[in-house]
């Protein structure tokens, strides 16, 4: 069976325990297991697909407790290196009325970032496998050049690489060279997720499907562009199709675009279709499945806490 891998950045959310006040007025909080790939890596796992994190933690309680979570989740942790040379990072969490949430990272540096080229080399890559990275360990940093050997691996092995941006300007000093960077790693995926509040920003483009055709450079196959509760669409240069939203109570939004791309991966990874074979009425129903795993998400506190496993995807709404 083909592997899902992550890699980047796990690491320690803490989640208030109040809503609707900035952090500052914030009295306490809940500790929860976070980090985009970690997550992507347990929501196709906890929907029953195979996966493993490559990413490295601190020598500390807050990693041994990452360890223990993805290990839960039936994540393969093999690939986890562990440092004394820096901490776990960690962020903190303000949820706003809305369920949407601020960050304030602690990660100067942190472990993540001290991942390097020499340990992702040996990861044993195949045709059937499928990568999956964000944008915040591509600051410059040994991790960024872990992520372009991971990813130089995938294609030579000849699977598939994904991007999901996930923008979190408070970590970079320079936002134009946050957006110049996820320029520069997008021609290098087959499938890119986008999110409404992401497109212009990295784009510079106000026209939506300028904008969304503009993404579909070198590698690059299918964007998924993600609008919240008004739902998702596939777009390649063939064809475009949408699912919309489903309709929840919203208790807490974070993970939600993980959970939406960890079950898109998981179909992929369940059905072994190339990217570019996929049709339009597959399009969407890999859309309406990632949209009932990414709404189930939010009714509930937390990230990997909160994913979804098959059976509540598949449940009747």
């Amino acid at each position: 069976m083909s592997t899902v891998y992550t890699i980047g950045e796990a690491l320690i959310d803490f989640i208030p325990d109040t809503r609707g006040v900035e952090l500052k007025q914030v009295n306490s909080f809940r500790k929860e297991a976070g980090g985009a790939p970690a997550n992507v890596a347990c929501a196709v796992a906890k929907l029953g697909g195979q996966s493993a994190f490559i990413g490295k933690l601190g020598a500390d309680a807050f990693g041994d407790f990452l360890v223990d979570t993805l290990t839960a989740a039936r994540v393969n942790t093999s690939r986890v290196f562990r440092t004394a040379e820096a901490n776990t990072a960690l962020a903190f969490v303000s949820l706003k009325a809305d369920g949407d949430r601020d960050f304030s990272f602690y990660r100067n540096p942190s472990a993540d970032m001290l991942l390097t080229a020499d340990e992702v080399g040996a990861v044993p890559f195949n045709s059937q496998d499928i990568l999956h990275f964000g944008s915040v360990d591509l600051i410059e940093a040994p991790v960024k050049y872990a992520h372009i050997k991971a990813i130089e691996a995938i294609g030579q092995a000849g699977g598939i690489a994904s991007f999901d941006p996930n923008v979190r300007l408070p970590l970079w000093h320079d936002h134009e060279q946050c957006r110049n960077t996820i320029l520069q790693f997008i021609p290098l995926s087959h499938l890119v997720k986008i999110s409404s509040d992401e497109l212009a920003f990295i784009t510079g483009i106000d026209n939506e499907r300028a904008a969304l055709d503009s993404l579909l450079v070198g590698a690059v196959e299918a964007v998924i562009y993600t609008r919240g509760s008004e739902g998702a669409m596939w777009h390649t240069r063939e064809f475009t199709v949408s699912s919309p939203g489903e309709r929840v109570q919203v208790v807490d939004t974070t993970g939600a675009g993980d959970a939406f791309i960890g079950a898109v991966l998981y179909l992929l990874q369940q059905s072994g279709t190339a990217i570019g074979s996929i049709d339009a009425a597959q399009a969407q129903r890999i859309l309406q499945f990632a949209n009932r795993a990414a709404a189930q998400t939010t009714t509930r506190a937390g990230a990997i806490s909160s994913l979804p496993t098959l059976y509540e995807v598949d449940q009747p709404r």
